[in-house]
């Protein structure tokens, strides 16, 4: 029978409460719900988790130990699974060759696109090159000085692995005496053994001549039969001089560069063949930055300027000082002369040496004082030369702190050889292929004129690149790059990316778990997600989505409502069925803001500001053009535009580097712009991003908001840990004395399965309790100090109200809708959204000064409405003291509240990086060409 229904019985994962649901199969289904309710849980660590179990126990026990072991989801029954493929937002490539071309293979086809109609130039005239034929090969070699001793060798294997026996036979048989293996010579009588999982080369050795006249009809003979069995090549090595490849395919006639036959490896950065040698395909080099050991010129030296391992003024060793002041008297400045007001030649001898001119040096120590002469080899240099020559890593992190990426100065940033770059189709190389956005390279592609023979090979191949950019295009993702590294996406971004390379797939009866798609997707582009949704369900597949974008929720076919609350007050479902079912329910907090019982209010006043700006001149990084931009100081101010229109590139870039360069004195390197005015009204910035609070299970919101600090220095001032005199840190859980040494604090030891999973059982010793008996048996109010770790925010509150300091802190914790969350959850199981709310309470729970600069990153993602109504009212809270919030955003209702906005666009990529529309919410719903403000004005 076709099961028509995935139907779950006792789930009870996480906070889930035992829960029976069926969900019908072949529909696009929403799981909505407060954040923390149990979304994630029922799709994710219930549903794919089975999925994923069931198919990697389908294997056999010796391929199982090769894949990541797959714990049994606390559920008692699922049933009408299929195959599960989850595509959430952790899952960006971190490594620094990833592009978005290679991540959906549309770099693969280019490459091959390339080695089979690419027109090879020389990298040199740039003229193009044609194949050489054997009497042209023959006049090289012979116009080589007269007297020279040649081999000629036919290279039959070109880093190739394998012990290649077949090929020594052949050429044996072939009646070949010698070969060169490697670079080294052998002798065929003799066994060759080679390395199996070794790249080799080997060259079967022709002929060996003496350069004179006479020789040509035995070289022509000789270059002849190489070339014959090497498929074109032949290689002329000149004892004692410079190797000449030759090729029957490709060779420059003015320059002796010979290109050896197009392949697709040629065009590939990760492999030596392609990949330009001095950077390795990276494209870019770690330097010393100026910039970075000078952040700030207006200061001198002694008062700071120069921020770099060893040559800090207050802390730099005696040597460092005599530098500065022999520096100093030889250029005519003194050490509190600011560093921009250095002549040009005073800052080149600080920076970069003073070459061959010697400096007068004072030395003191206790036998008097000693002068002498010496050069100065430069901070940039010094710095340069310890990150080569240490073996330490400390040091290494130090300096790495003042390098940033500069381009390779071989390959200028293009990350492959000359030759390789030499390669034209239409007119552009490989790289600047991918330098285009999708749109344009759908563009170029629709533009290029082949000839009908090139048309023939290529078609194949075009269809498949056009196909996959047209999916990346119907992603919202038209704007992006090729070229473009991983690392740079968004969640939203990377996981839409990995969408398009699903619907490339067309795989018919899958189940696909998605985790918030909208994210980081302006109103605009949702149309077209949805309409990705809808065509990868039509053709056969179901969609369980976790989200809480309204336009997702209305176009779905099922939705289930999860709640009431969060944390322990979750992991019940509400409300199931059509969105009338939903909207009609009392109970489901989701209906209530989908038929509008509840809503978002628009504020009845606009604030003002304090009269003072914060002002960005000039701003030109990545695709800005020019911005300038003034932000009102004391308002609630929203940054909106399509994805990718720059406003990432604007604040976070620019203007939270430079302001937390300036006033935080970070080692960060600013944006590009010419200035930012208006620093002199603010004395912090704190941006605020989704980046996790810690990468260990022992990091907690309890110790990330340092509750936890005044809640064990509480314990020890109890009449039992007085008694027995204990301190503050007998009730830490990561240092020996009060923890269990067991399981050393963790509460749980992991045993390894060998090819079954890990398995966590709590500690013997402690019962999972992570304090030893003496710690445990300290208490206030009848709990422990384990039993406050797990106590809910809510719960932590009630019992701490008598305690002024620690009520404070829990309380703003409350206040950003993290009620639910237990003081000891650890960091690793918060989310992204559930993380930033963290900061956000640790920021709250400081003293506002009033001039403080808050810049947050989408932070509605993973919101449910109801949460975003606390976030907007916690921001506010923020803005009313003085303070000035910054806020990058796509949702709508956390957009109608701010004072002032600011809309970057019109379009992505290239067609963005202006400044729409300023003002109001009101002023911006009135400009046509703001994509924002169309959709404002029905929110208005």
């Amino acid at each position: 029978m076709a099961m028509d229904k995935i139907v779950i019985k006792g789930a009870r994962e996480h906070n889930l409460k035992n829960i029976d649901i069926e969900i019908p199969r072949d529909k696009l289904v929403v799981f909505t719900g407060l954040s923390g309710s149990g979304k994630s849980s029922l799709a994710f660590d219930t549903i794919y988790a089975d999925g994923q179990r069931r198919y990697v126990e389908s294997l056999s026990s010796y391929a199982r130990q090769f894949l990541g072991q797959m714990e049994k989801p606390d559920v008692d029954l699922i049933e009408g699974l299929s195959p599960a493929i989850s595509i959430d937002q952790k899952t960006t490539s971190r490594n620094p060759r990833s592009t978005v071309g290679t991540v959906t293979e549309i770099y693969d086809y280019l490459r091959l696109l390339y080695a089979r109609i690419g027109i090879p130039h020389c990298p040199i005239c740039g003229k193009e090159i044609k194949q050489q034929t054997v009497d042209q090969i023959v006049d090289k070699v012979l116009a080589l000085p007269e007297g020279s001793r040649i081999q000629v060798l036919a290279p039959v294997v070109r880093g190739r692995k394998g012990e290649h026996v077949k090929e020594f036979e052949s050429a044996k048989r072939s009646g070949f005496v010698r070969v060169r293996v490697d670079g080294s010579i052998f002798d065929l009588s003799e066994e060759i053994k080679l390395e199996k999982n070794k790249k080799h080369t080997i060259e079967i050795v022709v002929d060996r001549l003496v350069i004179k006249e006479e020789i040509k009809s035995r070289l022509t003979d000789s270059l002849e039969t190489a070339t014959s069995i090497s498929g074109g090549l032949a290689v002329i090595d000149v004892i004692g001089g410079e190797e000449m490849l030759f090729s029957q395919n490709y060779a420059c006639p003015d320059h002796d560069i010979s290109i050896e036959e197009l392949s697709p490896r040629m065009f590939s950065f990760n492999n030596p063949y392609g990949a330009c040698e001095k950077c390795t395909g990276l494209g870019t080099f770690l330097r010393v930055d100026p910039d970075l050991v000078v952040p700030d010129k207006s200061k001198s030296i002694r008062g700071g300027a120069i921020r770099a391992s060893g040559w800090y003024y207050k802390d730099a060793s005696t040597i460092s000082h005599m530098y500065y002041d022999g520096l100093a008297k030889a250029y005519g400045f003194t050490l509190n002369t600011p560093f921009e007001e250095i002549s040009e030649e005073g800052q080149n001898a600080i920076l970069y040496g003073t070459g061959d001119r010697a400096i007068d040096m004072t030395r003191q120590n206790e036998y008097g004082t000693g002068k002498y002469k010496t050069t100065f080899e430069g901070i940039v240099n010094n710095l340069e030369r310890r990150f080569r020559e240490t073996n330490s890593a400390w040091m290494r992190e130090e300096i790495q702190e003042v390098m940033s990426s500069v381009p390779c100065p071989d390959c200028g940033g293009k990350k492959l050889k000359k030759a390789s770059l030499a390669v034209t189709v239409a007119g552009k190389n490989i790289i600047d292929f991918t330098d285009l956005s999708v749109v344009d390279a759908l563009r170029f592609i629709g533009s290029m004129e082949l000839t009908p023979r090139d048309e023939m090979i290529a078609h194949q191949i075009l269809k498949e690149i056009k196909s996959r950019l047209n999916f990346l295009r119907s992603v919202g993702l038209g704007y992006l790059t090729l070229s473009r590294a991983a690392a740079t996406l968004s969640g939203g971004e990377s996981q839409r990316i990995r969408l398009a390379t699903q619907i490339g797939s067309s795989l018919v009866g899958v189940l696909y778990i998605l985790d918030e798609p909208s994210i980081g997707l302006h109103q605009r582009d949702n149309d077209k997600l949805i309409a990705t949704l809808r065509h990868l369900r039509d053709i056969g597949n179901t969609l369980i989505v976790v989200e809480h974008d309204e336009d997702t929720i209305r176009a779905a076919d099922y939705i289930v409502d999860i709640g009431p609350g969060a944390g322990v007050n979750g992991g019940e479902v509400v409300a199931q069925g059509s969105l009338q079912d939903i909207e009609g329910c009392p109970h489901s907090i989701t209906g209530q803001y989908l038929c509008g019982v509840k809503k978002i209010e628009v504020p009845a006043s606009r604030r003002k500001g304090s009269g003072k700006f914060l002002e960005v001149k000039g701003a030109t990084q990545n695709n800005l053009k020019e911005v300038n931009v003034k932000i009102p100081l004391g308002t609630f101010t929203c940054v909106t535009g399509v994805s990718g229109s720059g406003k990432s590139s604007l604040i976070n870039e620019v203007l939270y580097k430079t302001l937390a360069q300036k006033l935080n004195g970070a080692k960060s390197k600013p944006g590009k712009c010419q200035k930012v005015l208006g620093l002199k009204h603010l004395d912090k910035v704190i941006g605020i991003d989704q980046s996790p609070i810690g990468r260990t299970p022992r990091s907690n919101p309890a110790t990330y908001t340092g509750v936890f600090t005044d809640i064990r220095n509480f314990f020890a001032q109890t009449a039992d840990a007085k008694a027995k005199g204990y301190s503050s840190s007998r009730f830490s859980f990561n240092v020996k004395g009060g923890r269990c040494e067991a399981c050393q604090g963790d509460g749980i030891i992991k045993i390894e399965m060998h090819f079954l999973p890990d398995i966590y059982v709590p500690c013997e010793v402690c019962g999972g309790k992570r304090y030893n008996r003496e710690t445990l048996e300290v208490k206030y109010k009848g709990k422990s100090i384990y039993d406050v770790l797990e106590m809910s925010v809510e719960e932590a509150c009630a019992f701490f109200e008598n305690i002024p300091r620690i009520r404070e802190k829990l309380q703003t914790l409350l206040d950003v809708g993290l009620g639910y969350v237990k003081l000891g959850q650890p960091a690793t199981t918060l989310s992204g959204g559930e993380a930033q709310r963290v900061k956000l309470a640790l920021e709250l729970s400081r003293r506002a000064t009033g001039k403080t600069v808050y810049i947050l990153d989408e932070p509605t993602t993973g919101l449910h409405t109801a949460d975003v109504h606390k976030l907007i009212d916690v921001l506010q809270r923020l803005v009313d003291a003085g303070n000035t919030v910054i806020v990058i955003e796509h949702n709508l209702d956390m957009i109608k509240v701010a004072d002032y906005l600011i809309d970057i666009g019109p379009e992505g990529g290239d067609e963005g990086g202006e400044i729409v529309a300023t003002g109001t919410p009101e002023q911006v719903s009135k400009v046509e060409r703001s994509y924002t403000g169309q959709y404002l004005k029905k929110m208005l």
